[in-house]
C-alpha cells in the first residue's frame, strides 16, 4: 500500500509539473488586461500631440491587366495556379530592403545594428555594435533562402509562391520615396517594378505601405501618392479597393500617420481641404495606423478611411491589444470607416533591440497566432493585414525559416513544424474566413 501511494505521488508531481508548464506557455496568448508590464515599449514609438461604404477588389484570374470587377460583396479568386486560391482580403506587409554580398556587394539589413536604448544607464547594460552575416544575422530566426538579397530575382520568385500558398492575395509593399531608405537600408524604389511584375504571375494585388521619412507631411504624402498612381497605377498587379457603388480606387497604408496632426491631414484627405485629393484622379482609400487610443479620432477628423494595428505583441498598444478590437470596430462602424487589424504568429525582437524582451510573445507552436487570427474573425472585418512575410528583425515572419546553429547562436525555427508551417496555418484560416464571411454578408 505504501509503495502504492509513493507512485501515485510521484504521478501526481509530474502531472502538476505538465500543468504548471503547459500554463508558462499559454500565458504568452493573451497578456492581462493591464500595460504595467508593456508601457515601457511604448516609447518605441514616437508620439505627438463624409466617408462613403468601400469594399475590397479582386482582379479574375483571366482578367485583363488593370482590370477589376466585384461580386457582390465577397472575396473571391478562381484557381490562381499552382498555389491554389487566393484571398484579396487578405493583405500581408511585406519587405524588400535587404541585400547579400552576391548581389549588393554587401550585406543590407542583415548586418543591422544593436539600437541601444534610449537611457542612456539602461543602455550600459547591453552590447551594442552590429551583426556580422551571414552566420550572425539581425534576427532571431534564420531564412531559409540564407541571408538573401530583395533584388535576386529568384528569391522575389519564391517570396510569391510562397505567398500564393498562403493564400494571402495582397501583399503590403514597404514604400520609400526614389532617394530615401530606413535608417539602416538603402534605397529601392526601383525594385517597385519587378515586385509587381512577380506579383502579377502570381496573380497576387500589391498595395503600398508609406513610410515615415524626414520632412514627410501631407503635403510630401500628396505627392508620393501621385507618383506612385502615374507610375505604377495602370499595371495588371496594382491592387484598387472597390466600394459598393462600383467606384475602383487604389488604398494606401500610411505607417506612423500619428506624427502628422489631423488638421494637415483633413487638407489632404478632406473635400474642402486645401489641397485635397478627393473627387481627383488621385482619389484613394487612405488607412491610418492606431497606436492609442485617442488616434481613432484623430483619424476620423484628418479624413482618413479606415485604421490598421499594425503590431504583433498582443498588449503592446492600444491598437494591437486584441481585447480592445471590438470596441475601435464599433467606432469604425459608427463612424462608417474601415478597420482593418493586424495579426501576427509571435514577436521577438531582441536580436536588434537586446533590452526589449518584455514585449516578446512566444509564437507556442503556432498557437499564438491561431489566438490572434481568431480574435480578428470575431469582430468581422472586412480586411485582415498579416504582419509580417518577411519582417525578420522583429520575428513576426511566415515565411519558411530553417534551423540553424553556429559556433555563437542557435536560431529559433519552427520545429516540430515544418518549415512551411506559418503559410499552411494562414491558408487555413483564410479559407475559414471566407467561408464565415459568405455568411456575415447574407
Amino acid at each position: 500500500m505504501a509503495r502504492f501511494r509513493r507512485k501515485a505521488c510521484i504521478a501526481l508531481f509530474f502531472f502538476t509539473l505538465f500543468i504548471f508548464g503547459t500554463m508558462m506557455g499559454l500565458r504568452t496568448l493573451k497578456p492581462s488586461d493591464g500595460f504595467s508590464d508593456l508601457s515601457p515599449g511604448f516609447e518605441l514609438l514616437p508620439m505627438i500631440g463624409g466617408k462613403m461604404d468601400r469594399r475590397s477588389s479582386p482582379r479574375d484570374a483571366t482578367a485583363s491587366a488593370g482590370q477589376t470587377f466585384q461580386v457582390g460583396s465577397k472575396e473571391v479568386l478562381p484557381n490562381s495556379g499552382s498555389e491554389g486560391t487566393i484571398f484579396y482580403d487578405v493583405h500581408i506587409f511585406y519587405y524588400t530592403w535587404y541585400g547579400n554580398p552576391h548581389i549588393d556587394g554587401k550585406y543590407i539589413h542583415w548586418d543591422h545594428i544593436l539600437v541601444p536604448h534610449w537611457d542612456p544607464k539602461i543602455a550600459s547594460s547591453y552590447p551594442r555594435g552590429r551583426h556580422m552575416p551571414p552566420e550572425d544575422i539581425g534576427s532571431s530566426f534564420y531564412p531559409e533562402l540564407n541571408a538573401y538579397s530583395s533584388r535576386d530575382p529568384d528569391v522575389l520568385e519564391s517570396h510569391m509562391e510562397q505567398i500564393g500558398a498562403s493564400a494571402a492575395g495582397v501583399l503590403i509593399l514597404s514604400w520609400y520615396p526614389p532617394g530615401l531608405a530606413d535608417d539602416n537600408g538603402e534605397p529601392v524604389e526601383d525594385l517597385v517594378t519587378a515586385v509587381l511584375d512577380a506579383a502579377y504571375r502570381h496573380n497576387l494585388k500589391v498595395a503600398f505601405h508609406i513610410q515615415p521619412y524626414r520632412g514627410r507631411n501631407d503635403q510630401t504624402v500628396h505627392d508620393n501618392i501621385k507618383y506612385i498612381i502615374d507610375r505604377y497605377g495602370d499595371h495588371g498587379a496594382f491592387y484598387k479597393f472597390i466600394s459598393n457603388t462600383g467606384k475602383s480606387l487604389p488604398l494606401f497604408y500610411i505607417y506612423d500617420s500619428y506624427l502628422t496632426p489631423p488638421d494637415s491631414w483633413s487638407e489632404f484627405l478632406t473635400p474642402t481641404g486645401a489641397h485635397s485629393v478627393r473627387g481627383s484622379a488621385y482619389d484613394s482609400i487612405f488607412i491610418a495606423l492606431i497606436v492609442e487610443e485617442r488616434h481613432k479620432h484623430d483619424i476620423l477628423s484628418g479624413g482618413f478611411d479606415g485604421m490598421y494595428t499594425y503590431f504583433a505583441s498582443n498588449g503592446f498598444s492600444f491598437g494591437s491589444s486584441h481585447q480592445n478590437w471590438k470596441s475601435i470596430k464599433a467606432f469604425c462602424d459608427g463612424n462608417n470607416l474601415l478597420f482593418v487589424p493586424s495579426v501576427g504568429p509571435g514577436y521577438i525582437d531582441t536580436s536588434i533591440r537586446p533590452w526589449n524582451n518584455h514585449n516578446t510573445r512566444n509564437r507556442v507552436n503556432g498557437r499564438y497566432y491561431e489566438t490572434a487570427l481568431q480574435a480578428a474573425l470575431s469582430v468581422r472585418p472586412e480586411v485582415v493585414t498579416i504582419t509580417s512575410f518577411n519582417e525578420w528583425h522583429e520575428g513576426t515572419q511566415i515565411e519558411r525559416a530553417m534551423p540553424k546553429k553556429t559556433a555563437t547562436r542557435v536560431y529559433l525555427d519552427y520545429h516540430p513544424h515544418e518549415p512551411g508551417h506559418y503559410l499552411e496555418l494562414t491558408r487555413r484560416w483564410a479559407e475559414q474566413y471566407n467561408k464565415e464571411k459568405e455568411q456575415w454578408l447574407v
